[in-house]
């Protein structure tokens, strides 16, 4: 499921926000509808990613509703149908202020997300999704998740079976997970599962690569080469993912 995302370059991020604005915001984009289409505004990309369409059948599109003072809101609205354990999309967003570096010299990665979700049948997860190695054009040897929704039965990629058996279920700052373990090909997937839906996160990333270097090994000299924030969907009728803020920076 998720870990076949790396098959396929991840495209970028789409932006939209709720909050009261100190200043107007940018314009609202038209809409974009597409296998591979892109938007961008200020430090965000919004990617379609629609690697699995051929899959089953449906459509999807996404926006950008504006950004005020690095947050951005976005939406993504879809209908997908047939084979239901495929992945059609990945439609989600990525910032030019995150950035190839080394885990031993990242010491922060804060970010927010303020989503919710509309629809009927949904199969689909929320989630940041991100891909290390051992250099930043290198092999992407480990990916690391953190699933913030989940609908309709969809479960990480495991190495202990269906529904999977975690490995662990750590409280990472003001939340609890449960860890699956995932191999797909050379790379292996690390998942952290929210417990319940979390619609409104706060927290720091590099909390989590911490947690795998000290409990699983994970190598501090290796690479973050990217992270995305999206949906990857199944299928469903009529549905919505809307992000009214979304926040992220690496220092």
């Amino acid at each position: 499921m998720q870990a076949f995302l790396h098959l396929l370059p991840l495209l970028a991020s789409f932006a939209f926000s709720s909050v009261t604005p100190s200043r107007p915001l940018e314009p609202r984009q038209d809409s974009e509808c597409g296998q591979f289409t892109t938007i961008s505004s200020g430090s965000f990309t919004v990617g379609a990613d629609e690697w699995g369409a051929s899959s089953g059948t449906g459509s999807q599109c996404a926006e950008i509703n504006g950004v005020n003072d690095g947050s951005l809101a976005w939406d993504t609205t879809w209908t997908w149908s047939d084979g239901p354990s495929n992945v059609k999309s990945f439609t989600n967003v990525v910032s030019s202020s995150t950035y190839c570096e080394a885990l031993s010299s990242i010491g922060s990665i804060p970010t927010s997300w303020s989503w919710s979700y509309s629809g009927s049948a949904i199969r689909a997860n929320v989630v940041y999704d991100t891909f290390l190695g051992s250099s930043c054009s290198g092999a992407q040897d480990y990916e690391v998740m953190v699933w913030l929704g989940t609908f309709g039965g969809v479960d990480p990629l495991s190495n202990n079976g269906y529904p999977p058996t975690p490995t662990a279920s750590p409280t990472i700052g003001d939340y609890t997970f449960n860890l699956v373990i995932g191999t797909e090909g050379s790379s292996t997937v690390y998942s952290f599962v929210g417990v319940s839906n979390i619609t409104g996160f706060s927290g720091n990333l590099i909390d989590f690569y911490d947690y795998l270097e000290t409990n699983q090994g994970l190598p501090s000299d290796y690479y973050v080469q990217s992270i995305a924030a999206g949906t990857e969907v199944f299928t469903g009728s009529d549905a919505e993912l809307s992000t009214s803020s979304y926040t992220i920076s690496m220092s």
